[in-house]
């Protein structure tokens, strides 16, 4: 408020003085609740909380760091002599003690090994493609046997490549320096994009088949993250289910690109609670108790009446939380925990109820937006395999926020969908514990033979998609 403003409040009198000083708190109120804001009491990421914002510690267990005692030791496990490819003998001299010569051999020496990487050099093959004349006057040249590329890099130069940029939020410019300096191989930058789409092109099956199965499965969670295509603005999407995790990049964050992700989903979806996700129905979703932990750390931290409400709701939201690991670690029956949850699901629905009458006008308002979800907080209780979090798929976008402050999204619709398929095949074969450069390696081999790439689906449901076809 300028000095004018406030002479000419000034001058209409008392009330407009108090009208304009109540205006003024409440808007300091609201900057101060903005500043207060971190990823403990809000939807930020860890990462944009400062310096000085609290961090959940334990309490100290009064133990020294480092290993306990009686903790079991772990060592590397001794690889097999068999596939040793050398094997040297050391044996004593002389007797440390008294210096005699001697002789013979241990039937049980200690086995020390050393593990080395050999400087790699790249295997180069010419491929001499002659042009013979024919006595018509034409002259023929030889084509490429089947399964050559026709660019300069092989199957797993691609693989690298594309592993450098795609999973270990490499650059461009970085990801050809390491080649050059680890491989001999040199790239120059737009050899490594052509690296990129010939992946890409690899692996858009497998990425289909793999998007087709998540629409499919009885339980997914779903999340979504700021992303950009140029200089337009777009939205990184992923799907998590037990075995397969799918991605997408859309122009938008609304339904329309919620259903593109999860299609004609039936099963129970695990989200936030973005009005996107309002296409599903209350009693085949399930919201995330994280984030309303967040809201209810928030409403403890504000002054007033909305203080204690957020520490009770704090108190529930810890005991639900409780019961639930003791589920997940099989020390509390099922049945026992729905009945237990029973009371607390009252509880915590009463407390929503009397913060939709708070004075707090943005406590209220967030209670009353939970109330109106209110059965999707405890689909949890009565259905088997939903978690209360989603943080499964939290997890899984953290690559996607890695990558996009790295590069700050693509520069193309072909780059985001390399962005797509690289991390839908990087967390997917992460989660069956599959090597990623051997099935990217693969499926370029794949596709240079024109056959299919390797599934990305689990074993079981590969098995399942063959006796269909049968």
């Amino acid at each position: 408020m300028t000095p004018a403003e406030a002479l000419a409040i000034y001058r209409r009198g008392p009330r407009a003085t108090v009208a304009a000083l109540r205006r003024l708190a409440r808007r300091v109120a609201a900057l101060e609740a903005r500043l207060g804001q971190t990823s403990q009491n809000s939807s930020r990421p860890p990462s944009s909380d400062p310096p000085t914002a609290p961090r959940p510690r334990r309490p100290p267990s009064g133990r020294r760091p480092g290993g306990q005692p009686g903790h079991a030791g772990r060592t590397r496990p001794l690889v097999p002599v068999a596939q040793v490819q050398a094997v040297v003998p050391v044996k004593p001299t002389h007797c440390a003690a008294c210096g005699g010569r001697l002789r013979g051999a241990d039937p049980t020496p200690l086995r020390h090994q050393v593990t080395e990487v050999p400087p790699v050099t790249p295997h180069i093959t010419e491929y001499q493609l002659h042009a013979l004349p024919c006595r018509c006057g034409a002259v023929t040249r030889a084509p490429l046997p089947p399964g050559v590329p026709a660019g300069a890099f092989g199957p797993r130069v691609q693989a690298l490549v594309a592993l450098c940029t795609g999973l270990y939020h490499l650059s461009r410019r970085t990801t050809a320096g390491l080649l050059h300096d680890l491989f001999g191989v040199d790239l120059a930058l737009g050899s490594v994009t052509a690296c990129e789409q010939a992946v890409s092109a690899a692996v858009a099956g497998p990425v289909a088949a793999a998007h087709a199965y998540v629409q499919r499965q009885a339980v997914a969670g779903a999340d979504e993250t700021g992303w950009r295509e140029g200089r337009q603005r777009a939205w990184l999407w992923v799907a998590v289910t037990a075995w397969v995790t799918v991605f997408l990049v859309h122009a938008r964050r609304g339904t329309v690109a919620a259903q593109a992700l999860l299609g004609r989903f039936t099963g129970v979806l695990g989200s936030d609670r973005w009005k996107a996700y309002c296409a599903w129905p209350l009693r085949r979703r399930q919201l995330c108790w994280a984030h309303l932990r967040r809201h209810f750390v928030a409403f403890a931290e504000t002054a007033g009446t909305a203080g204690p409400l957020g520490r009770a709701l704090l108190r529930e939201t810890d005991q639900l939380f409780h019961w639930w690991h003791r589920v997940r670690d099989g020390t509390l029956a099922r049945s026992s925990f729905r009945r237990y949850m029973g009371p607390l699901r009252e509880r915590v629905e009463a407390l929503l109820r009397r913060g939709s009458q708070c004075r707090h006008a943005p406590t209220a308002a967030t209670c009353r937006e939970i109330l109106a979800l209110a059965p999707a907080l405890w689909t949890f209780v009565r259905v088997a395999g939903v978690e209360p979090t989603n943080n499964a798929a939290e997890r899984a976008l953290r690559a996607g926020v890695l990558w996009r402050k790295n590069s700050f999204g693509s520069h193309s619709a072909a780059g985001n969908r390399f962005v797509e398929r690289m991390l839908t095949v990087a967390a997917t074969l992460m989660q069956q514990q599959r090597n990623v450069v051997e099935y990217i390696t693969q499926a370029c081999e794949a596709a240079l033979r024109g056959e299919p790439a390797p599934s990305l689906l689990p074993a079981r449901a590969t098995r399942r998609m063959r006796t269909k076809a049968a």
